[in-house]
């Protein structure tokens, strides 16, 4: 939530500044949060923390929609994160929708103004839409849990489920990171996922497999590099049918990986087979046009190939904008 954002762009200008009493170049010293230091900011000193109560509020009494958690994330400038209940997969796209909406009501009705952009400011951490998964029988049986599982308490079946987004990661981020900012978020040390593969704990892993106790029925798997850009519907979809084939495939996601992959060298990346998901949004498109069988249940070949088409579009029209830090590295050349 920012208190303003002034935006301007022309032939000669391009301007964007973001205006927040927290921010530290504000210079309002009762609310100042430093950059990536605001995770879980005491109450007295959170910017945010009414308007995020206001939000829940209005979220559950209107909406229905029972927000489980939502604290002050670690960004500064008012940044927050919202955990919402456990949906079927249609009514959690229609959740996220309802948040965006609710969240620019709300900001608007305080005088501020929410923002959903995967990065909006240089060097702090930036949003994401982590989507948490888990299979169940029809009489509620989690298919993730196995309590024999020394590693995460995670069946086989849940191993296979993370195969599939491994293996279709790349080609996934087309449609869960599908703006051109998406691509300023997923940079090694902001604790945004770069490398596709899985961790019990590891933030720097694009999938996690949440382990906070033994014993916890309620088995799921973290797909942690969509963000709030994405069309929900298609990429809540997207990612099903991506660990789905991984079911219907058996597809071995490989061993955990506990370590920082960001400090691994380029070497041990190969020999372990980490894959990098992609460096922009044409090279997620690349990867979207020659792997896109698994999608083809859900997803007719004309959507897609609209999709490509209009998102190429995009990324071709962004291209052309000179931003100013370009300018600054480059006018004395």
């Amino acid at each position: 939530f920012f208190d303003d954002v002034e935006l301007s762009i022309g032939h000669g200008e391009q301007v964007y500044r973001v205006y927040s009493a927290e921010a530290p170049w504000s210079g309002v010293l009762d609310s100042y949060s430093r950059i990536k230091e605001s995770y879980q900011k005491q109450g007295s000193l959170d910017h945010v923390l009414d308007i995020r109560l206001e939000l829940a509020r209005v979220l559950e009494e209107n909406f229905g929609l029972r927000v489980v958690f939502h604290h002050h994330e670690a960004a500064t400038a008012g940044q927050l994160e919202a955990g919402l209940e456990a949906l079927p997969p249609l009514r959690v796209a229609d959740a996220i929708q309802t948040l965006k909406y609710a969240a620019r009501a709300v900001a608007r009705m305080n005088d501020m103004i929410a923002v959903f952009l995967p990065k909006p400011l240089y060097g702090d951490n930036g949003s994401g839409l982590h989507l948490h998964l888990s299979l169940y029988t029809r009489d509620g049986t989690n298919l993730f849990y196995d309590p024999d599982d020394e590693y995460a308490e995670l069946s086989q079946l849940g191993r296979y489920f993370i195969g599939g987004l491994v293996e279709h990661g790349r080609a996934l981020s087309a449609l869960v990171s599908p703006t051109v900012n998406s691509y300023r978020r997923l940079v090694p040390g902001f604790e945004a996922p770069v490398y596709l593969t899985w961790s019990r704990g590891n933030r720097s892993t694009a999938i996690r497999v949440p382990f906070y106790e033994k014993g916890d029925v309620h088995k799921r798997v973290e797909y942690r590099p969509p963000d709030m850009t994405c069309n929900p519907y298609l990429a809540v979809a997207a990612v099903v049918l991506a660990g789905l084939d991984g079911v219907k495939r058996r597809i071995d996601p490989g061993d955990p990986v506990d370590e920082d992959v960001y400090r691994m060298p380029e070497w041990k990346l190969r020999q372990l087979g980490i894959k990098r998901l992609p460096r922009s949004l044409e090279e997620a498109l690349d990867e979207l046009e020659s792997d896109c069988e698994f999608l083809k249940p859900a997803f007719p070949s004309e959507l897609l190939e609209a999709y490509i088409e209009a998102k190429r579009l995009e990324a071709r029209t962004l291209q052309q904008y000179p931003s100013p830090a370009e300018v600054h590295y480059y006018i004395d050349l």
